[in-house]
């Protein structure tokens, strides 16, 4: 099993910051790539950022593109969702997920039943 633990959300006005932390434990060596996604209010759960975790390729929602950078530290099995410029649209709970399958560089993997493990989520509420 891997545990997944969320942590960095808060409270920020438009325009401001944040980096969110997502921590994994347990049977890690299955990691074969992490994502965010994000759920508002009466809305669905939608995707964010993803990364690979070998060699680390990234693929970004359209709407966060040059806004959200995602990262991981491979040593403390660690990825990070950095938000700059955020807006009021932003506002939601911010899940991180791993993926415990193969999968190749070029796809996507934008959807939930893409990953495996998901953590308790993360409020991020971006005030006009």
């Amino acid at each position: 099993q891997v545990q997944l633990v969320e942590s960095g959300g808060g409270l920020v006005q438009a325009g401001d910051s944040l980096r969110l932390s997502c921590a994994a434990s347990g049977r890690t060596f299955s990691n074969y790539a992490m994502g965010w996604f994000r759920q508002a209010p009466g809305k669905e759960r939608e995707f964010v950022a993803r990364i690979k975790w070998s060699g680390g390729y990234t693929y970004y929602l359209d709407s966060v593109k040059g806004r959200f950078t995602i990262s991981r530290d491979n040593a403390k099995n660690t990825v990070y969702l950095q938000m700059n410029s955020l807006k009021p649209e932003d506002t939601a709970v911010y899940y991180c997920a791993l993926r415990g399958r193969p999968m190749s560089t070029s796809y996507s993997a934008t959807y939930s039943t893409d990953y495996d493990y998901w953590g308790q989520g993360t409020q991020v509420t971006v005030s006009s």
